[in-house]
């Protein structure tokens, strides 16, 4: 194994915190360079552009998000597995909060990232769909293969979209909290209403209350 480039990790993690903080676009390598007390040029030995950090950033987020987002071999799932994914996906998403907000620019200034995105995609998409299958399988949701199909799209939609919802309201990612991508996630689980089971209605609604966040609470300090 190849030893660590140390001073490559800290030029990746100071990238991640100023894109979360800031917005990739407000963020010069200019800007990362002297936010870490080194010279561009030394910063260019390492990436050749902010394109590079930014493509090492996704792929990072996708190795994390494939990591998990798949069905447990040989058991069935359980509502347990629920409460995994969607703790999962929020930490996830909250880490690399950058991408979901600046991604359709992202997508059309780097074709290279637009094309490992759309495979991400298309993967996420069929694990989630086996993993909604899972939940039918078992016993947990009462759901055709249409219904699954069309809970998979528009749970993605939610998941991808959620952050530049908040940003509609605060303008930035910086006016963000954990809390606030919270209520993305639940929205994800109000989808399923109406379709849980009855043997699995209370520990679903046991999560429902979990995850739960009151609207007051998103538009808070939201300008004007």
């Amino acid at each position: 194994m190849a030893p660590k480039n140390k001073t490559r990790d800290r030029i990746i993690d100071a990238s991640l915190s100023l894109f979360n903080a800031q917005g990739e676009r407000s963020v010069t390598t200019n800007h990362l360079a002297a936010h870490l007390g080194m010279s561009p040029g030394n910063l260019y030995y390492h990436f050749r552009n902010k394109q590079a950090i930014i493509a090492e950033l996704f792929a990072q987020y996708a190795d994390r998000v494939n990591a998990f987002l798949r069905p447990p071999q040989g058991r069935a799932l359980t509502v347990d597995d629920k409460t995994f994914y969607l703790e999962a996906l929020l930490a996830s998403m909250w880490h690399y909060r950058f991408l979901h907000r600046d991604l359709e620019h992202l997508l059309e200034t780097d074709e290279e990232l637009a094309i490992a995105y759309r495979e991400f995609a298309s993967n996420c998409l069929q694990r989630a769909k086996s993993i909604y299958q899972g939940f039918a399988d078992a016993g947990i949701l009462a759901m055709n293969a249409t219904q699954i199909e069309a809970l998979t799209l528009n749970s993605w939609i939610i998941l991808t979209s959620w952050v530049r919802f908040l940003c509609t309201i605060h303008g930035t990612t910086s006016e963000l909290s954990e809390e606030m991508m919270r209520r993305g996630i639940y929205q994800v689980l109000a989808l399923e209403s109406g379709h849980v089971t009855a043997q699995a209605e209370q520990a679903v609604e046991a999560l429902n209350r979990k995850l739960h966040v009151p609207l007051e609470r998103i538009l808070l300090d939201a300008p004007g």
